[in-house]
């Protein structure tokens, strides 16, 4: 099994590192072979090529089975052209693999309850939501754009587009998704307001009608936002859009406690998944032994079970996690009075010693 690493920026390369070090133990265990190959994306490729995305490190994504990506970004290259900026080349690599759909588990694992930022009487109706993304399309890519001056004054847009494949596809994903789950299907959109949206809407649900099984529901994301907070035990899966998929799979993560705890996959139609954890490279704290392992790590899981379909090897790092949390470890994001403070490293090791 093949699979190219791009550790990225920031805390990246310390994550992807301790990440590996349980995909080489499941190798162990289960006696499967992973071949390695590592690649540049983001900052650290401007530094040494130029630009973020090489086509050096395209071609080796399109030759693996496999993509697991750290984090890419910091302030060191806020000041550069826009045009090649290192998040182009994580929506790059996006485009260029054909990776339409970003599934973005959140959910509240039983031993952090106490770091959930909602009340108690919404934490113990429980958080487990799938939110899934349309990552190709929309405003991200739409054409035309344009930024500079009109009439004398600095003037922008972008073009919110999208056609009806697009949005099928993920809607499919979406109904599948819910399948191996509770059964139910939010469509987010801003149907009330947006054409765009109404075309949406109408493609999801002609498409509904392959799926009778599943429970389908309609909310304009404004709600939606709300919902997240007020009582996020009324969603399963939620699909929606580029932008309104951005934001509110950023919400749906922070209000479990931490966005150093939660994975995401974004998959294609044939190309290689990328895998990768849904926070940033933490300039601050780059290289100090400090970043939480464990998101990158469920991305391992998440790796093994949707690109490889090794679901006894994922449950096994699932479940190492969760015992691990179980015996108190904490990094400083999830840290509470009473717990263990450890850091990255050391995180990894209970992890490798629960699996």
């Amino acid at each position: 099994m093949k699979i190219c690493v791009l550790p990225g920026d920031g805390i990246g390369v310390e994550i992807v590192t301790q990440a590996l070090r349980v995909l080489e133990k499941v190798g162990e265990k289960f006696n499967k072979r992973f071949v390695i190959t590592e690649a540049l994306i983001g900052g650290c490729a401007i530094d040494a090529e130029g630009l973020p995305l090489p086509e050096a490190t395209v071609h080796t994504c399109k030759e693996s089975d496999a993509v697991l990506l750290g984090a890419v970004g910091g302030p060191r290259w806020d000041d550069i052209d826009p045009a090649i900026r290192p998040e182009k080349g994580l929506l790059g690599i996006r485009k260029e693999l054909n990776l339409f759909a970003n599934l973005r588990p959140a959910q509240l694992f039983p031993q952090l309850a106490d770091a959930c930022y909602l009340r108690p009487d919404i934490v113990a109706k429980g958080l487990d939501v799938m939110v899934v993304r349309e990552l190709t399309g929309g405003i991200y890519f739409g054409e035309p754009r344009f930024e500079g001056e009109k009439e004398g004054e600095r003037f922008g847009y972008n073009t919110m587009a999208y056609h009806e494949h697009e949005i099928r596809r993920i809607a499919k994903v979406a109904f599948e998704a819910a399948r191996k789950r509770s059964g139910r299907v939010c469509s987010v959109d801003k149907a009330n307001v947006l054409d765009v949206s109404r075309v949406w809407r109408e493609i999801v649900i002609d498409e509904h009608g392959n799926y009778q099984d599943v429970e389908l529901e309609h909310m304009y994301v404004d709600n939606a936002a709300m919902q997240l907070v007020r009582d996020p035990s009324q969603f399963d899966v939620i699909v929606t859009g580029n932008l309104f998929g951005d934001i509110l799979s950023d919400e749906a993560a922070a209000i479990t406690g931490s966005i150093g705890m939660l994975p995401s996959a974004s998959l294609g139609s044939s190309n290689p998944g990328l895998y990768e954890p849904i926070h940033g490279s933490a300039p601050d704290i780059a290289g100090q032994d400090k970043a939480n392992p464990l998101a990158m790590i469920l991305s391992v899981s998440m790796m093994l079970r949707y690109s490889f379909a090794l679901a006894d090897e994922a449950d096994c790092i699932e479940k190492a996690v969760e015992k691990t949390l179980e015996q108190g470890y904490r990094t400083g994001d999830i840290w509470q009075e009473g717990y263990q403070a450890v850091g990255c490293t050391a995180m990894t090791d209970a992890v490798l010693v629960n699996m």
